[in-house]
This record gives C-alpha cells, sequence and structure tokens, in this order.
C-alpha cells in the first residue's frame, strides 16, 4: 500500500503536489497545473483545501529513497 507524503526533493511551496504526483505516478507540472486551474475555478476553495492536507499530510523524512516492504 501505498502512503501519502509531502515530497522533500519535488517541492516549490510545501512539497504536497510534489508527494501527490508521486503517488499518482504522473508528473508534479501536471499536478501543479491541476491546482491553479482549479484554484481559479473554485473561487479560492482548493487553496483552502490545499493548505488543510498540508497540514495532515507528513513530510517525507526518507528524502525520496523508500524501500518497498513484500508482506
Amino acid at each position: 500500500m501505498k502512503k501519502l507524503f509531502r515530497s522533500t526533493t519535488d517541492s516549490k511551496l510545501t512539497g504536497l503536489c510534489g508527494g501527490l504526483a508521486q503517488w499518482f505516478g504522473i508528473d508534479s507540472t501536471i499536478v501543479r497545473l491541476l491546482v491553479v486551474i482549479s484554484a481559479f475555478f473554485s473561487f479560492g476553495g482548493t487553496i483552502l483545501a490545499y493548505f488543510i492536507a498540508t497540514l495532515f499530510v507528513p513530510k517525507d523524512t526518507s528524502n525520496g529513497f523508500r524501500t518497498v516492504d513484500h508482506y
């Protein structure tokens, strides 16, 4: 099971978009672009959700090097 973390290596503001991009397996530029477009059309609701998510999503302390656990 993949866990969501804020990225420390692919970070522009808080690392949330970089972490979401790693979690979904897509480029972080696409996630950032979607957040900006969504913020424009949601009249700031996305910005509020972004900063709330930043409070709850933990920062990645592995510096981008994760091991895969097989159970």
